[in-house]
């Protein structure tokens, strides 16, 4: 069965009208699950200390803006950095590229989505929250290509439906979030809340 399945990766994506969901589920995991997780948040550069405060605040995890060549390990919450995209490299280090943005955003969660599914494949979760473009979905398609588990903010659910309603248009979504099956989201990553 598809949730017995260890995940070591939990890739959370969003935009506006994420941030919300983001802590609910940060803060649903324990440290000791042993999971890395990753926040890709679309955000302006002068809200960099905050957002690592807000999770910091309510999860259990190391919480930490990523630094390029950070060692990708268990019990740690990388949160993206305005202004960059986040890879993770074959030697699972984190690195910090300021190309072009795609889809209009940098950080992209394209970016961070494809990588991830590329190093992790089949022990990957991506979850694909509120946001008003469609940055997020071409990540999705390959990380479902690779195997990894697709959760997308049921639309209906989602302050801003546009990012989740393209994914679901376009993907094969394994499990839609809302507010009520956040115990099943925990029980995929092999989590007790």
């Amino acid at each position: 069965m598809e949730h017995e399945r260890r995940y070591e990766l939990l890739v959370i994506g969003g935009s506006a009208g994420a941030l919300q969901t983001v802590m609910e589920i940060t803060s649903a995991i324990r440290s000791t699950s042993g999971l890395s997780i990753i926040v890709v948040l679309h955000r302006k550069p002068s809200e960099d200390d905050v957002l690592v405060s807000l999770l910091a605040a309510k999860s259990d995890f190391e919480v930490k803006e990523v630094d390029d060549k950070d060692d990708l390990k268990p019990g740690y919450i990388f949160i993206a950095p305005p202004d960059y995209h986040v890879l993770i490299e074959k030697d699972r280090t984190l690195s910090l590229d300021d190309s072009e943005k795609v889809n209009f955003s940098r950080p992209s969660i394209d970016v961070t989505f494809e990588s991830a599914a590329e190093i992790v494949g089949e022990r990957l979760i991506c979850v694909l929250l509120s946001g008003a473009n469609a940055d997020g979905v071409a990540g999705l398609v390959t990380a479902k290509e690779k195997g990894a588990f697709i959760v997308v903010q049921d639309p209906s659910d989602s302050e801003f439906p546009v990012m989740p309603q393209q994914a679901v248009d376009q993907v094969s979504v394994d499990m839609l979030l809302n507010q009520n099956n956040l115990n099943a989201l925990m029980s995929i990553l092999n989590v007790s809340r």
